[in-house]
């Protein structure tokens, strides 16, 4: 039912290393549903980048095969070098996109695994080897989560539901079934008849192209509808609940998503929709306590002015072109974890969450004011 996002090969089928990660260019769906090879940290960056891998967990996976395309060659340097080619392999991939804390988290558990094996006593070998196994735990960690978050978000969907979504949190955007698209599918194994809205998504589209596709791709009955179409279709009562994902989750339970979710979180509150967020533990940063802390990506403007690679605007306009909003915690009716369902989260339930989930809370400025939409 499900496609497989991305995934480490070995060059030999014994063995895993040496190996590259093939992935699903998401670029080119619908029209083409095709796999690349990366094989070095930059065609990871550039994969990232251009969003062929796209989806906070996926980058997070990305992340950490990313880290292994750096340094799998690299277990006959002295653990001392080894440690510090590894900063560097990090620091790069690191630069790859500022918004996902899922491509961070990778990153650091990755090093901080080096860190400690270098300090155990490794030595390169092991060090890589550790690696590996790292970087294949992150990988079959998130299809665990998928999977529980589905199970958890699948409670609040009745026989008969019809749902929306923004943006891809489906498979396409995870290791495993995905976080929003989850409790979807769950619904479906479990015999229940829904129905969901899918926004397409402006500027590229990823609803259109790519939830569209995915939930046609499982059997799930979905209506394509534009951004500005979401709160009418609200008002006319067609509409029993939103489901969406998250890029990064702030401490006081502020919520960051694809530009638009905010939009429609608003139009959720003033039709009483209930307006859930899926997200695993990884995405929530301990650190921030505000959305207001959380930085926000802005993507090229030609991405608005040549839609799909064809001028719709005129030359010379101005373009402002953030990637992502961040929707207040007050507008949000629950978020789904893998820990369970955090119902209208404030900081005490964020803290108690993250410690059912084995994370301690480090926040790292003390807490402002919120301005809502920040």
């Amino acid at each position: 039912m499900h496609i497989e996002t991305l995934r480490w090969v070995g060059e030999r089928p014994d063995q895993a290393r040496p190996g590259y990660v093939r992935m699903v260019e998401q670029t080119r769906l619908p029209l083409e549903h095709i796999e690349i090879e990366v094989r070095s940290v930059p065609e990871m960056v550039d994969a990232i980048y251009r969003l062929a891998v796209r989806g906070a967990p996926a980058i997070g996976v990305a992340a950490g095969f990313g880290v292994l395309l750096g340094i799998q060659d690299q277990a006959h340097r002295e653990p001392e070098a080894l440690l510090e080619h590894l900063d560097g392999v990090v620091e790069t991939l690191a630069a790859a996109r500022p918004t996902a804390v899922n491509l961070f988290w990778a990153l650091e558990r990755m090093r901080e695994r080096a860190r400690a094996e270098a300090q155990a006593g490794a030595d390169g070998e092991r060090i890589v080897a550790a690696l590996f196994e790292e970087a294949l735990a992150i990988y079959e960690g998130d299809r665990r989560t998928c999977r529980r978050m589905g199970e958890i978000g699948a409670e609040l969907i009745a026989d008969g539901a019809s749902l929306l979504t923004h943006c891809n949190a489906g498979a396409l955007a995870t290791a495993g079934i995905g976080t929003a698209l989850a409790p979807m599918y769950v619904a479906k194994e479990q015999g229940k008849r829904i129905h969901v809205f899918a926004d397409e998504t402006r500027p590229l589209l990823q609803g259109a192209r790519i939830t569209a596709f995915e939930l046609m791709h499982a059997g799930i009955d979905v209506t394509l509808i534009t951004d500005g179409s979401a709160a009418r279709v609200m008002s006319e009562g067609r509409v029993d609940a939103v489901f969406v994902g998250s890029d990064r989750i702030t401490l006081g339970g502020d919520v960051c998503n694809k530009i638009g979710t905010y939009g429609v979180a608003l139009a959720a509150q003033a039709h009483s929709v209930p307006f859930y967020v899926v997200a695993p533990l990884s995405t929530v940063d301990p650190s921030l306590l505000s959305g207001r802390e959380i930085p926000i990506e802005e993507r090229a403007p030609e991405e608005i002015t040549e839609g799909l690679g064809r001028r719709i605007a005129p030359e010379g306009v101005a373009v402002y072109a953030p990637a992502f909003d961040v929707t207040p915690a007050e507008l949000v009716s629950g978020i789904i974890t893998e820990v369970g369902l955090i119902e209208r989260p404030d900081r005490a339930k964020m803290e108690a969450a993250l410690r059912r989930g084995g994370i301690e809370p480090t926040p790292s400025k003390p807490e402002e004011s919120r301005a809502p939409g920040s």
